[in-house]
């Protein structure tokens, strides 16, 4: 099989006529929803589930299995071993990328040499640090069966000695506008997947810049607005409509899938942002009423941030002192606000976990 041979951007010849409604609903769906997200006081705390869903949601595309839980679990000390924890560092640092990206795209725009950082942080210290994090690759590298030939293979990106070139002009139409911006975010996402320039990680790296990508064009008012739910349960049409721009061109199926997604995808996060809103009021009101402490925004943020955690982090994240801090998650246990995980040993912090936001993220009853 002969290596793909990309589209020049912006493309020529799209089915504007079966796109225009699509792109009217897309565009419409995200506005609502980033006029939530404009409402939120510190977004950062308050989405934290959705962020952890997304880092889940898109490393299991790629195989990677472990749940939101598991990972709280892990950074608070409840630690997994052998390949669940492999998973789970894999999660984190597709997390840590998500959000270290945030401040860098304020005043600089989305080029190579970021793309490239965000790789070196996804396969830090994990299955694929072998794969030259951080590097374009400089082979030709090939998709298929496990063991199959170039000859039988399912797709064979760009050759190697091409895909510098390729790869500016992809970065030039990053910056360039489209006849829409959201038409222009799924070709940005499929001409990445398909150039495949990394030797592990592409499907992950492709998908954090969908929000990076939509931030930076003042799209979104924070860069919080992620597809892998989507995508994952549409798994096998996402890798088929991708398959289908190499294999007969069809980039009109393409973008009408993306469109899709992101309008349904919208619907979805507006109703989880309202249930994570909802929540967080209901808990001002309930915690106040249950300690009567001035510390009740600290406690509430810092179980919102981290709903399962150490109690020694906890102490540590709010500042509040330690009898004080004690004694308020002793009221919270009691009240059921908060459940343990793990007791306190010696020296060993307890684990308390926030069942209720732990539901929302999930979307599954947590025991």
């Amino acid at each position: 099989m002969k290596p793909y041979e990309p589209n020049k951007l912006p493309l020529e010849g799209l089915d504007y006529k079966q796109l225009f409604s699509l792109v009217g609903n897309a565009n419409a769906e995200l506005a609502r929803y980033d006029g939530l997200l404009q409402g939120i006081v510190n977004p950062s705390i308050m989405l934290s589930p959705l962020t952890n869903e997304e880092a889940v949601l898109s490393s299991k595309i790629e195989g990677t299995q472990a749940t939101v839980d598991e990972v709280l679990e892990q950074e608070a000390g409840i630690l997994k071993e052998g390949e669940k924890a492999k998973d789970i560092q894999e999660i984190i640092n597709y997390r840590e990328a998500l959000r270290g990206s945030h401040q860098y795209l304020e005043d600089r725009p989305i080029t190579l040499s970021f793309v490239r950082e965000l790789h070196r942080i996804l396969l830090n210290s994990v299955r694929g640090q072998d794969k030259t994090p951080g590097e374009f690759r400089k082979d030709q590298n090939w998709i298929g069966k496990y063991g199959c030939t170039i000859e039988q293979a399912s797709f064979v990106p760009p050759n190697p000695l091409q895909l510098q070139d390729h790869l500016e002009a992809w970065q030039r139409y990053m910056a360039s506008n489209d006849v829409d911006l959201l038409l222009q975010t799924a070709v940005v996402h499929a001409q990445f997947e398909l150039l495949h320039p990394f030797k592990d990680g592409n499907g992950r790296i492709g998908r954090i810049l969908i929000p990076l990508f939509l931030y930076q064009k003042k799209k979104l008012s924070q860069p919080m607005f992620y597809l892998s739910s989507y995508l994952e349960n549409h798994r096998e049409e996402y890798y088929a409509r991708l398959q289908n721009i190499s294999r007969e061109g069809d980039w009109n199926g393409w973008i009408a899938f993306f469109l899709t997604a992101i309008t349904v995808q919208a619907k979805h996060n507006n109703a989880k942002v309202k249930a994570i809103m909802d929540l967080y009021d209901a808990m001002k009101r309930r915690i106040h009423g249950i300690t009567h402490s001035q510390y009740t925004v600290h406690l509430l943020d810092a179980i919102f941030d981290r709903p399962i955690f150490e109690t020694t982090d906890f102490i540590r994240r709010t500042g509040i002192h330690k009898p004080t801090a004690m004694g308020l998650l002793r009221q919270l246990k009691a009240a059921d606000v908060l459940r343990e995980l793990r007791p306190g040993s010696g020296r060993r912090a307890a684990v308390l976990c926030f069942p209720e936001l732990l539901n929302i993220a999930e979307g599954r009853q947590i025991v």
